[in-house]
């Protein structure tokens, strides 16, 4: 693509009335022009072409105009009078049209070096500076990829601005370096943190034994292979390893650690080189969060739903090799990890009705849920494309799916669907949507009331391929339905707050050759979506919310945002933990003994409402694939539509639901960060999460009969184990169709919360 740069005539109306359409759009929120007039746009940049010290320039995309630059003298600005500033200063602005149709993928990317080059082309210049508003977080990403360091925050009028700047040295080494995070200092980083995890985990499962060091307390050794690792490191209840990363002796590589250890760790010969590249891909992950994402945590304590979600950086707490994402290139990387934090805008295809299966749950209809999703000029725009092809829009269902879906597998693997119109490519969404943790759901940052979009992706992604079957999401609403009514007819519920997000519809398109094969296969879950519901329309004001899974963040430095949430809240830590355990652990607890009800209850798969930087409630997700009944029919009738969820478990797996799921997959390691940072004990914390059982025990003693059977408070339980599961096979490491027989155990813990 050839991109130029041009001066900006403001006489020409043409001109000015495309300004006043890019500058006007919501996407250009912070170019602070949205109520602007065409006569206010010719204004504006009539005065621009006036000043010798402020010019602008037309930006054009193979001769198409694309976007629009502003240079200017900051030492006439009103960066005028700031001490940072130095001679070869050159100020500049850079806005790229909203797009017209599907965004081109890197063209903003282009179009930002475009206009560095052209303001380095003059020689005179050694530094060009920028000053975006500081809640601009997509911008500022782009300005420190392209070389940009950021001082400080300034006041200037209408914002409060991030003065940033670039030297021509820095551009030049951003520019040819098409991999900047790629590192050996990072990478160093990346391997010791990792391999550090690895240790930690694989000890937990009981994988290998470290063995500690006669000469020097506090510090371990262990074997892998031909070579020896020594380290410092700490324990905690459930066998909890807090490894120094930056005491490993020898340099640790996780490649060479796990190769290493694979006979040990079990791993398939055969599948040992996928496993081997997820830990590749999770060390790139790592490097590009500590070059391009070091959010600190005080930065956190007050930020927003959406940038705390995609402040994270550890993925799942547990699992060693938990960034594989394989499928994924650099390119999709930075467009749709959910920590670059850049909005997507979802690709919708129109699917053939009597080929589709869409599931509606109460209360909704598919008028309602498509007006609700998609503008009215989206519609319209759909529509027409649809009878442009001679179809009627009537014979179809609209269908979203994840733009890498599209280009890398539906127009490819699916293309005589497409070719034969049983699936026509319609465009992209009006609404910018946010990745989050889980990768192929969507938060609409457009719309935050409207539902999160969760998207077949068939990438290969911490032991499966994330796919979304139409067949088994066909009763995801109804079970949601029925989940939902039994929480909100609960009293007990009701008083901690706590309550799920509905799944409220399912669409899934069959009409393709694989759907007529015999055999089940990965194929068949490429072409779905689900719609759940967002949980801001039900926020009371003062609250937030808040992934669970940032409980147990640390920023690049170390700092712990519970930390920083505990210290910034009105309550002591003990009062802290009490209430997050009411909202958090009681309702799981009452959810067992009064329906042998079970979730999936790790940190993504909750949403703490935070009041006063305390969590005081809990949304509860993800359940139309994750939560089950366990019972039989006589205890907990459901209806035929929800019969799917129930499973038959042995009673020692039973409470594993809280044993693993809670203690070991959530609190062992929240209460390991508290006791890191001297906020609070393992024994005070482990002591809280007894009292919340008991309490609740003593509450209810019509529930005395299932506590008694469920036993939480048993002095050991079984050691269900993660990464046995995705070592043993990281194609596909359990059958969510019965997922008990694909458990692995490495004996009994003690049970922290037991009587002493």
């Amino acid at each position: 693509m050839r991109l130029t740069i041009e001066p900006l005539d403001a006489r020409d109306a043409a001109v000015v009335s495309l300004l006043h359409a890019w500058v006007t759009h919501p996407r250009s929120v912070y170019w602070m022009m949205r109520d602007a007039t065409v006569e206010d746009v010719r204004r504006e940049y009539g005065d621009i072409d006036a000043n010798p010290h402020h010019h602008a320039f037309l930006g054009r995309a193979d001769g198409r105009p694309a976007f629009l630059a502003e240079t200017y003298d900051p030492s006439r600005s009103p960066l005028a009078d700031l001490p940072e500033l130095q001679s070869g200063d050159l100020g500049m602005h850079v806005l790229v049209a909203p797009p017209d149709g599907d965004p081109l993928p890197g063209f903003t990317d282009q179009v930002f070096g475009a206009v560095m080059a052209h303001c380095f082309a003059d020689p005179s210049v050694r530094r060009v500076v920028v000053e975006p508003d500081a809640r601009n977080e997509a911008i500022r990403r782009k300005n420190v990829a392209a070389g940009f360091v950021e001082l400080r925050e300034v006041p200037l009028p209408g914002k409060t601005a991030m003065l940033s700047v670039c030297t021509r040295e820095d551009w030049e080494q951003a520019r040819g370096d098409a991999a900047p995070h790629l590192t050996p200092a990072l990478m160093d980083r990346a391997h010791r943190h990792l391999v550090a995890k690895a240790i930690g985990e694989y000890a937990h499962e009981r994988l290998v034994a470290p063995e500690p060091d006669p000469a020097r307390p506090g510090w371990w050794t262990l074997q892998a292979g031909d070579s020896s690792y020594s380290f410092s490191a700490r324990t905690y209840p459930l066998e909890h390893w807090v490894v120094d990363p930056a005491s490993i002796t020898p340099p640790p590589d996780a490649q060479r650690f796990v190769a290493e250890l694979a006979p040990v760790l079990g791993i398939p010969d055969r599948l040992l080189p996928t496993y081997l590249e997820e830990i590749a891909s999770t060390l790139a992950a790592a490097t590009w969060k500590l070059r391009h994402r070091r959010v600190p945590v005080a930065e956190l304590v007050d930020a927003d739903y959406q940038a705390v979600e995609a402040a994270m950086t550890e993925g799942h707490p547990a699992f060693v090799a938990n960034n594989g994402r394989i499928g994924f290139g650099l390119d999709d990387y930075t467009a749709f990890a959910p920590e670059t934090g850049e909005p997507v805008r979802l690709t919708w295809l129109a699917a053939r009705r009597t080929a589709t299966r869409l599931s509606l749950g109460a209360g909704q209809s598919e008028p309602a849920l498509y007006d609700g999703e998609l503008a009215p000029q989206a519609r319209e725009r759909f529509e027409r494309r649809l009878r442009s092809l001679g179809r009627d829009p009537g014979d179809y269902l609209y269908l979203p799916v994840h733009p890498w879906q599209w280009v890398n597998k539906l127009a490819v693997t699916f293309a005589p669907d497409v070719a034969r119109r049983d699936l026509v490519h319609l465009g992209v969404g009006e609404d910018e949507h946010r990745p989050q943790q889980s990768i192929r759901t969507f938060f609409n940052v457009s719309r935050p009331e409207q539902h999160y979009v969760k998207t077949a992706l068939a990438i290969q992604n911490m032991g499966f391929l994330r796919g979304l079957s139409p067949a088994y999401m066909e009763a995801t609403p109804a079970i949601n339905d029925w989940v939902a009514a039994t929480v909100e007819a609960d009293a007990e519920l009701q008083a901690c707050g706590f309550t799920v997000l509905r799944e409220l519809a399912a669409i899934g398109y069959t009409g393709d050759a694989f759907h007529r094969l015999a055999a089940p296969s990965p194929y068949r879950k490429m072409i779905a979506a689900l719609w759940r519901e967002s949980p801001v329309p039900r926020l009371a004001a003062g609250e937030r919310p808040m992934t669970m899974a940032a409980l147990l963040h640390r920023d690049a430095d170390g700092d712990a945002l519970v930390t920083a949430l505990i210290k910034a809240s009105p309550l002591d830590a003990e009062a802290w933990v009490r209430s997050y355990l009411r909202a958090y652990l009681r309702p799981l607890v009452h959810c067992l003994y009064a329906y042998d009800l079970a979730f999936m209850p790790h940190g993504e798969n909750l949403v703490l409402v935070m009041e006063d930087h305390v969590p005081v409630r809990a949304f509860m997700k993800d359940i139309g694939e994750e939560v089950a009944v366990m019972t039989d029919a006589d205890r907990m009738p459901l209806p035929p539509e929800v019969e799917r969820i129930r499973g038959d478990f042995p009673d020692d797996v039973k409470a594993l639901a809280i044993h693993t799921d809670v203690f070991d997959g959530v609190l062992r390691f929240v209460a390991a960060i508290l006791a890191e940072d001297g906020v609070l004990g393992t024994d005070a914390f482990w002591g809280l999460v007894r009292a919340t059982i008991e309490e609740h025990v003593a509450d209810h003693p019509e529930l005395a009969d299932a506590a008694a059977s469920y036993d939480l408070l048993r002095p050991r339980f079984r050691h269900s184990c993660l990464n046995r599961l995705q070592l043993r096979n990281t194609l596909q490491m359990v059958d969510l169709t019965d997922q008990a027989e694909s458990l692995m155990f490495a004996g009994t813990l003690r049970n922290p919360v037991a009587a002493s």
